[in-house]
């Protein structure tokens, strides 16, 4: 396993009454890109603002390649960088004295680490730009340009995908996916576009009402959740293919078109493909489909909810 970066132990955030963030605890390692999925208001934010020690834990540790959050604050921030809110940006200053600016907050850092960073996030030819005429995503790259300027072993990005168009998804998407592999950052992202955080994330953490409710890579979520796996077959008569299928296995089935869709996993298709074929039924196709990362997101939060799902 790679290095720690973070880790999170028995951390609660109580305000007054309520308790925002209730024990939670994980780790995320160098290189890792590390999903923070939940509805509106059930911690996420907390938890990073806690992280970037924007806010203090009521009880637990953060340590941040072995710095305590608490103890070593100096040490702990000088090793993180994050966006949580929007980044600070003036508008009437090109991309370059934005970061110059910046830079000056901290010690050492020289102009040739500023051209360095712009080039890795795609900027270095807009770098004289003023700010107001960069696209969103290019405002994106350049807060995230900001966050890395003191060399940080961890990234946090809150909602980095929000309000980007399809073409700046997938900008975005495949510059984190490098900058985590390239340069060993690990980076912790949260977001409402779970089809990007399937594509995006090797390990996910869906927190629910402040409770972690599920940590696991994207792999296990899958293989773990029941029903997540249906097997589609294309049928010259699904009806009676679904008929046939209920009759015999009592899977639950569903028709679409011309074919059946099974809930059942892989181990049962030859025997389901022989008693089609025992019927006189002709079966033209096999496709597996998993269900997709919503689906079972949404599953997660009612299983949790007793059948109530919180709306985003």
């Amino acid at each position: 396993m790679s290095n720690v970066i973070l880790n999170l132990e028995n951390v609660t955030k109580a305000f007054d009454d309520r308790v925002a963030v209730n024990n939670i605890s994980f780790q995320i390692h160098e290189g890792e890109i590390f999903g923070f999925l939940g509805p509106n208001g059930a911690g996420k934010t907390t938890t990073m603002r806690m992280i970037c020690g924007l806010t203090k834990p009521t009880r637990g540790n953060i340590t941040i390649c072995g710095f305590s959050v608490k103890k070593d604050f100096e040490k702990a921030m000088q090793l993180t960088g994050g966006i949580i809110e929007n980044p600070l940006m003036y508008g009437y200053m090109s991309g370059y004295d934005n970061l110059k600016y910046y830079a000056s907050l901290y010690k050492g850092i020289k102009k040739s680490t500023i051209l360095s960073y712009a080039k890795i996030v795609g900027l270095e030819n807009r770098l004289k730009d003023k700010v107001k005429f960069y696209s969103l995503g290019m405002r994106q790259r350049l807060g995230i340009a900001q966050a890395l300027l003191h060399n940080p072993k961890l990234l946090i990005l809150d909602e980095p995908l929000s309000g980007l168009d399809p073409q700046g998804v997938v900008e975005m998407r495949d510059f984190l996916k490098n900058l985590a592999k390239k340069y060993k950052i690990a980076i912790m992202v949260s977001s409402h576009m779970l089809a990007e955080m399937e594509q995006l994330c090797d390990t996910l953490a869906v927190i629910n009402n402040g409770q972690l409710i599920e940590l696991k890579t994207i792999n296990q979520l899958k293989e773990g959740v029941v029903g997540s796996r249906k097997i589609k077959f294309k049928v010259d008569y699904p009806n009676f293919a679904g008929k046939v299928i209920m009759n015999e296995f009592h899977y639950q089935v569903d028709v679409a078109g011309n074919s059946i869709y099974v809930y059942t996993t892989e181990d049962n298709v030859a025997e389901i493909n022989r008693r089609l074929l025992d019927n006189g039924l002709s079966v033209f196709g096999v496709e597996f489909i998993t269900k997709s990362l919503e689906e079972i997101f949404m599953d997660l939060l009612k299983s949790k909810n007793n059948g109530t799902i919180q709306i985003f």
